[in-house]
């Protein structure tokens, strides 16, 4: 939520970039020449000329959560933000906009550092993805890694291409080539490559650096996709997962939206949360496991397949659900029989949201037909058949029916009309 900025003149957001005071524009300069203070990391502040007379403070670590004070203690005072290249794209813009209010910002752009590697290597900027290291696990990769993709990693500091090698390497793409464009824009930039990721031995360099990768899979990994159902076989489990064919099935009628949030109760493998997440780099998700083994496990898949943003809650539900953030949806895949589990669900479920269940027993499915008669939705027995070896023939072998019931969280007929236009915000 933002909040109106108290400074008398607004903050100017100045992107710079490693070439310092000469690749500034005249309007950053002039932002920064008439500043009474100026907030930047130590190295941003080293590049500055004697010119710039204002006081200069370095930001503290961790930075995010000391920015309302900052701003307050130099309310009354003509404040500039110093940024590394563009500071609306992963950088510190965010964060200003968020407490003072975007029209209370005065942001002067440079290149990104993305812009000046795509240059440097001749990549279209809308065909390459982007993934930030910096404050955020390496683990986030994984979910770019689909072959023919050209990726560019925002390393933390001088150990992150070795990270990003070794990540590679163990998610099958190991035969990746691999460039580290180091201090972008700086007169001593630099740029190291390697054939294969799986091969790569160089120690660290300059601690500003970014890792471009053009993704080429091992000819023995597993192939994921990037669409829901991923192979079984990309999970840990003990048994306790969601199959493939009716994962798929399951997340396309929890239909994930950018920005959502999920409620995976009885989590077991983790793989609806994880699938989830997959869908957009903004989802979000909380899986309810009561058995620790199985929440690690849960937190280990979530990392393996490139969202280690999961959250992963211990304890068995419906009390486990206590304070979490309302859901977009639910999905419950184990534990159905719990006292008030179900009810507690609907509850929670925001306006408009989606409820899947899914059982294979008798007594959840009795409980699914009648939560149908109250709320409606859609109730339906997905059958899955393999083929397998009959002697020297081939037979079917039919797993488990499952039963799954899924409904919207309608808005209710008596709710007040002044409610009614409020939607999922009220």
């Amino acid at each position: 939520m933002t909040t109106e900025a108290p400074h008398p003149h607004p903050v100017a957001l100045i992107g710079i970039g490693a070439d310092g005071w000469p690749g500034l524009p005249d309007a950053s300069r002039e932002a920064l020449r008439t500043a009474q203070v100026i907030l930047g990391a130590p190295r941003q502040l080293a590049l500055l000329p004697t010119e710039c007379t204002a006081d200069r403070v370095p930001w503290p670590s961790p930075l995010r959560p000391a920015v309302p004070a900052l701003l307050a203690a130099h309310a009354h005072r003509r404040l500039a933000v110093l940024a590394s290249g563009d500071p609306m794209f992963h950088g510190i813009g965010r964060a200003l906009a968020e407490v003072v209010g975007p029209t209370a910002l005065d942001v002067h752009p440079h290149p990104s550092s993305v812009s000046l590697a795509c240059a440097r290597l001749g990549w279209p900027v809308e065909d390459t993805d982007v993934v930030t290291a910096v404050g955020r696990p390496v683990d986030r990769l994984a979910a770019l890694l689909h072959p023919g993709r050209r990726v560019l990693v925002l390393s933390a500091d001088a150990d992150g291409p070795a990270a990003v090698a070794a990540l590679l390497r163990d998610r099958g793409f190991g035969p990746s080539p691999v460039r580290v464009l180091e201090r972008l824009g700086a007169p001593d930039e630099h740029l190291t490559q390697a054939q294969r990721a799986d091969a790569w031995t160089r120690p660290p360099g300059a601690a500003l650096n970014l890792v471009a990768v053009e993704c080429v899979r091992a000819p023995d990994a597993v192939a994921l996709g990037i669409v829901p159902g991923l192979p079984d076989a990309a999970y840990e489990n003990d048994g306790q997962l969601t199959k493939r064919h009716v994962r798929a099935a399951t997340l396309a009628v929890l239909a994930p939206e950018p920005g959502e949030l999920l409620w995976d109760v009885g989590g077991g493998s983790g793989s609806v949360a994880v699938e989830w997440l997959r869908a957009h780099p903004s989802c979000r998700a909380v899986s309810v496991e009561r058995d620790p083994e199985r929440a690690e496990r849960i937190a280990r898949n979530a990392r393996t397949l490139g969202v280690p943003g999961l959250r992963v809650v211990t304890g068995a539900a419906p009390d486990a659900l206590d304070g979490l953030p309302a859901p977009d949806a639910v999905f419950i895949g184990g534990g159905l029989t719990a006292p008030g589990l179900l009810d507690r669900c609907w509850a929670a479920l925001r306006t408009g949201g989606r409820l899947v269940a899914n059982t294979v027993t008798l007594e959840s499915e009795a409980l699914l037909a009648e939560a149908r008669h109250r709320h409606g939705g859609e109730l339906v027995r997905l059958a899955v058949a393999h083929a397998v070896p009959v002697g020297r023939f081939t037979g079917w072998r039919q797993a488990m029916p499952v039963t799954q019931w899924a409904a919207r969280k309608e808005l209710d007929a008596a709710t007040p009309e002044s409610v009614r236009h409020q939607g999922d915000g009220a």
